[in-house]
């Protein structure tokens, strides 16, 4: 009876310190610098959740070595709430095939939470280019076979990878290359420096209104709201070529199951409210704030999708 009872004890005492999370500060790792699209979202939600649970959030960008370094110290940290990660599609379903050894189980070392937002990719040229269509484009790669150069912000990120699925599904070759950071990448393509590159819509959309480059396809399975005149790769003949570049909330593997449906709820009710979400549409990004069950799904295949490319098209991280 005393156990009975020192048990009910200790589950009431549980469910208290469940009902009151947040009581101390939330830490989200960012397992990449200030600046870019993850870093954003994350800045997003560390403004927006206060609103909704309260409690200090804490942002902690832990960047290297693709993601994998943040994603790591996540995996060590307690299973209570307290550590968040938010990421792009990177750590969790691109590095594990590209990078040997790496600290954590993709698949297994996560309680996901939320895929945020997506944003799909554009394939753009720049303005002086001959290719005003991808049609154009696949007869140069087809006349000069790793010859036309693609633009990237680095080996086995989403840009490159679109890049590799887009020649695998056309049967042609380009050449790749890499940069350290979007940047860059951008930088050269708007000097012409390079003849094609598949960037983020975020990153790219000013420079696609202001006719500093030209936008050929989509990444995605239908037309972006922000450039409604750029056709899909699927209406232009390219299938199986679709690629969303997104950005997910998970947690340490053992998150309680009141604090995951709080943070879901809350997290969801953040980017889903008018004026965030207005915010992030003009940016590029379409709010995704599924369950936790369809994240899981979805990560599984995607994981299956990267690695099957990575391993037919033999890319490495180096």
């Amino acid at each position: 009876m005393i156990k009975k009872t020192l048990l009910g004890l200790a589950l009431a005492a549980g469910a208290t310190l469940s009902l009151a999370y947040p009581d101390k500060p939330v830490t989200i790792v960012v397992p990449f610098p200030p600046g870019g699209s993850t870093d954003a979202i994350a800045r997003v939600l560390a403004l927006e959740l206060p609103k909704k649970l309260g409690g200090t959030w804490i942002i902690d960008n832990k960047p290297g070595a693709t993601g994998t370094i943040g994603a790591a110290f996540v995996k060590r940290a307690p299973a209570d709430g307290y550590t968040l990660f938010v990421s792009s599609l990177g750590p969790f379903v691109i590095a594990p095939h590209l990078i040997k050894g790496v600290q954590y189980d993709a698949l297994k070392d996560f309680d996901p939470i939320t895929v945020a937002v997506q944003a799909p990719n554009v394939l753009v040229v720049p303005a002086a280019s001959p290719n005003k269509t991808v049609a154009e484009l696949l007869a140069s790669l087809k006349k000069t076979p790793g010859k036309v150069s693609f633009a990237s912000s680095g080996n086995g990120s989403s840009d490159h990878l679109s890049a590799e699925l887009f020649w695998q599904q056309t049967a042609t070759e380009g050449l790749h290359v890499p940069y350290k950071g979007g940047g860059p990448a951008i930088n050269d393509l708007l000097g012409g420096q390079v003849d094609a590159a598949f960037v983020n819509i975020n990153s790219i959309i000013q420079h696609i209104k202001a006719g500093k480059v030209r936008a050929l396809a989509i990444s995605s399975d239908k037309r972006s709201p922000l450039l409604p005149e750029v056709p899909t790769l699927q209406e232009q003949g390219v299938k199986g070529a679709e690629v969303q570049s997104w950005q997910a909330v998970a947690a340490p593997k053992g998150l309680p199951a009141d604090v995951k449906a709080k943070l879901h709820a809350a997290i969801a009710a953040s980017l889903n409210d008018p004026a965030v979400k207005e915010k992030l549409l003009a940016q590029g990004f379409e709010i995704v704030a599924n369950t936790p069950e369809q994240f899981g799904r979805y990560q599984a295949t995607e994981f299956a999708k990267w690695k099957q490319l990575i391993e037919a098209r033999k890319i490495t991280a180096d």
